[in-house]
């Protein structure tokens, strides 16, 4: 013999003290899977058998329980549960988690349960207590249905022992096993012409099944219905006998919509307002042969009865319910799970066409799973939060539309005609206030505080802990730009080992090491131009900005620092910036070579000034004056006092050197300032073309990147300054000798160095992820870094103690997390989840790595 039960309830264990239900438990469940109330009573107070703790000890029991099927765990309560009141608590327990609750009861005889206690030192409590026992277990199992138990198991001593197992039953709605592929069509309504040709359209080709003609894809893809077949529309039966043939054939699935039920109580004779198209429904089926009538209708309600709430597929990846499901509800099962799939969830008022108005769960929704329904006619599909909604009102004029998965393309029907007048005319919601645009006006906290682990394509995992999280949200929510602008922060790049060399401390010979051990074979080297990190994203016009940004205060795009900060201190000199990048790309041609309205830049902006003005005035140029003027006065006082035949060469050479050094370090910081009136004298140098309409461009080599940009650059010479690259094939000698002798060159020429990267712009080596690229800064620039006496050998030596460990560690973190993001927006995910990543980058930004680096 074996027992059924589904594979997500509560499990009650029933039965007397001695009774053996633990023995039970532990032969058929899990050991996680059961909760003992004795085990509770051990944690709460040390001992098994204390009854002054089984208040706390029940305590402790049922948390743990709802934690479990929070979880959606199968889980066993092993106490005596002989009271109604007791059982009452985990009947509500498995409602407020969609749990089916089930019922095992053990009825062993009185004598067979006071022999088990005799023998456990621990039960010496006398045989009233037994006698009680038997008595109310009794009374219990004829009541457990009523209670509310969906399954209940009366087990006897010889059931017990011929029991081989208990199989566990997946929930009717729990399709995981099935991936599609599946194309998913909304409310029908009886508009069997309209469902006919968008069948045609999506490849579904008539078939002979078992004497009938049925429609099904030559591909094996199946057509999944979202409910509300029938009312409204022209021929309800008709839709209705197509549909249940295509499932009869297992050419389609179907899950019921709010109008099926109504025309199952109808057909059974209920009581039921002939509203909302039912009259027509029932006019149709009147209508029908007198001769099939009868078994039609019987056939039909068969049918829609059999219908399950919802359908949960692909590995939880998909959920099909007519008017959608929560995520706490997937893959359950109870009344307020099929009640939600029918009716979806009202805020209890009504709008001024009397129509109840709907609570709008999609815009809170924050499953993995995506959901698919229908229900709430609209003029267009559009996606909220992994939600979509297909219901397109093909009845009252609309379309009827598919969603074909997994592909996520949307394919519909113009309806032929008005076969209803919809009480709530259709309109569509504006780009600014409607749908995914509106649901991302307001951003949750808890979507970004916290510590996260983030899954990225790159890099699988990347932690962030609770506190950086806190330090980036001050950053977002104070400093930031419009954060439906904010789709991208790029990562931070890391400088090579500390160069063999005595004189420097990075070379290109240590970046070149690097890749060789990676086993990268090319390379491409790009002048570093010292300026400021910027984040260009443009719109074609302002009308694309709102469609695809969902802004509406007349920009066109934005540039914002490596933080996230506006990058210009005034909106004037954005709009010019912005303005010249559109016309740019418009000249260019790319906005259609590229089939995009929008493109994401990286870039550097020159120069230095035009960020740093404050600090090169505040700190740079004072130390600098300071430095040069003190060493002057310090050099001519030496060089008296050697005039008067004081031995003081040594300081004299070493305040010639100083002074060397500080005249160096501020013509160093010098090259890279010029005055900017406006937008005249400002330059911009893009080297990643990093994502348009439908691509994140992470699949093209830095070559493809340069050519994309240097057309920008021969459109405006006068803003845009070309990235000047070389390859590098690490086999040639001579290829690796002229990438040294160009960064020489470079640098000795005032250039702040070379950016180095694999040829491809995403590269795996032998040890994983390939840093994106590598910074190797000239000797002289550093001196803007660490200071101008760095080269001093007492300096040079603590500098070579440094770590580039700690940096490319939170390169490669920071470079999934960018390249994530925009995965994420380019698929059109909520702007919650793309912000997920660009916190992260912001988060990892406060680790404690030396900005030197």
């Amino acid at each position: 013999m074996q027992l059924k039960i589904p594979d997500f309830s509560l499990v009650v264990l029933i039965g007397a003290s001695g009774a053996g239900k633990s023995t039970f438990a532990a032969r058929h469940f899990l050991p996680t899977e059961v909760l003992s109330s004795d085990r509770c009573r051990g944690w709460v107070s040390d001992d098994e058998s204390d009854q002054d703790a089984t208040g706390d000890a029940f305590d402790v029991l049922r948390y743990i329980a709802a934690k479990r099927l929070a979880q959606r765990r199968l889980t066993v309560v092993d106490a005596t549960n002989l009271r109604h009141e007791d059982r009452r608590a985990y009947i509500d327990l498995a409602r407020q988690y969609h749990a089916i609750p089930v019922a095992i009861a053990l009825d062993v005889p009185e004598s067979e349960c006071a022999a088990r206690n005799e023998q456990r030192p621990d039960r010496q409590f006398g045989g009233h207590v037994v006698r009680n026992h038997v008595r109310l277990f009794r009374r219990s199992i004829r009541g457990l249905k009523r209670e509310g138990f969906r399954h209940q198991h009366v087990l006897r001593p010889d059931d017990i022992a011929a029991l081989d197992g208990i199989a566990r039953e997946p929930l009717y709605n729990d399709r995981r096993g099935e991936t599609g592929p599946f194309d998913i069509i909304g409310d029908v309504h009886g508009c069997l012409d309209e469902l006919r040709a968008l069948l045609a359209k999506l490849g579904y080709e008539a078939v002979a099944h078992e004497g009938r003609s049925i429609l099904r894809h030559p591909g094996g893809r199946r057509a999944l219905f979202v409910g509300d077949l029938v009312d409204r529309g022209p021929d309800s039966p008709g839709v209705l006998r197509l549909v249940m043939d295509m499932c009869a054939a297992d050419a389609a699935l179907c899950v019921p919509g709010n109008h099926e039920a109504r025309l199952i109580r109808k057909l059974r004779g209920r009581d039921v307002k002939m509203t909302h198209g039912l009259a027509e429904t029932m006019a149709q089926i009147e209508a029908l042969p007198e001769a099939g009538r009868d078994a039609f209708v019987a056939e039909a309600v068969e049918f829609m009865d059999s219908l399950v709430s919802h359908f949960w597929l692909d590995g939880g990846r998909l959920v099909v319910a007519h008017a959608g499901m929560k995520e706490e509800m997937q893959g359950r099962g109870s009344g307020a799970v099929r009640a939600f799939a029918l009716y979806g969830e009202t805020t209890g008022e009504t709008d001024e066409f009397g129509l109840p108005v709907r609570f709008n769960w999609a815009s809170e929704y924050r499953g993995k799973a995506t959901v698919v329904y229908g229900h709430v006619p609209t003029p267009e599909a559009e996606w909220i939060n992994k939600t979509i909604c297909i219901d397109t009102g093909c009845v009252f004029g609309g379309k009827l539309t598919a969603l074909r998965y997994p592909e996520l393309e949307l394919v519909d029907i113009a309806a032929a005609q008005i076969y209803s007048a919809p009480v709530r005319p259709l309109v569509a919601p504006t780009a600014s206030s409607g749908g995914q645009a509106e649901a991302d006006r307001l951003l949750d906290m808890e979507d970004v505080t916290g510590k996260r682990v983030i899954t990225t394509g790159l890099a699988r995992h990347v932690r962030v802990d609770a506190d950086n999280a806190a330090a980036a949200l001050e950053i977002m929510t104070r400093f930031c730009v419009d954060p439906r602008w904010l789709i991208h922060l790029p990562p931070t790049m890391s400088p090579p080992a500390t160069s063999a060399l005595p004189d420097y401390l990075e070379h290109p010979a240590e970046v070149i090491g690097y890749f060789e051990q990676t086993g990268i074979a090319e390379l491409v080297a790009q002048e570093k131009h010292m300026g400021s990190r910027a984040i260009a994203v443009v719109a074609r016009d302002e009308r694309a900005a709102a469609n695809r940004f969902g802004v509406s205060d007349g920009r066109a795009g934005v540039v914002y620092t490596r933080t996230g900060r506006p990058f210009f201190s005034d909106a004037e000199r954005e709009a010019q910036v912005v303005a010249r990048l559109r016309a740019a790309a418009e000249s260019a041609g790319l906005w259609d070579r590229l089939e995009t309205d929008w493109l994401c830049l990286d870039c550097e902006i020159m120069p230095w000034s035009v960020k740093a003005g404050a600090l090169i005035d505040e700190q740079y140029r004072p130390v600098a004056m300071a430095s040069v003027a003190g060493l002057d006065l310090a050099g001519r006082a030496v060089a008296q006092a050697i005039g008067r035949g004081l031995d003081l060469a040594t300081m004299a050479e070493r305040i010639a050197a100083r002074t060397a050094n500080a005249h160096a370090y501020r013509k160093a910081y010098e090259a890279y300032n010029w005055p900017v009136d406006g937008i005249a004298g400002l330059r911009i140098a893009p080297f990643h073309l990093l994502a348009s309409e439908a691509a994140v461009h992470h699949d093209k080599p830095h070559a493809w990147h340069l050519e994309m940009l240097g057309m920008l650059a021969a459109q405006d010479e006068a803003l845009f300054r070309p990235t000047r690259s070389r390859t590098v094939d690490l086999a040639d000698a001579r290829s690796r000798a002229d990438l040294v002798d160009w960064w020489t060159e470079l640098t000795e020429a005032g250039g702040e160095g070379l950016v180095i990267k694999p040829a491809s712009f995403t590269t795996r080596g032998k040890g994983g992820l390939v840093q994106p690229a590598i910074k190797c800064r000239g000797r002289e620039y550093l001196r803007i870094i660490y200071g101008p006496d760095y080269t001093l050998p007492e300096h040079m030596e603590r500098l070579r103690a440094r770590s580039v460990a700690g940096k490319r560690r939170l390169a490669l973190r920071e470079f999934a997390l960018g390249m994530e993001s925009l995965t994420r927006f380019v698929a059109r995910e909520p702007l919650r989840r793309v912000h997920e990543c660009v916190f992260a980058v912001l988060a990892l930004e406060t680790e404690p790595v030396d900005p030197r680096l």
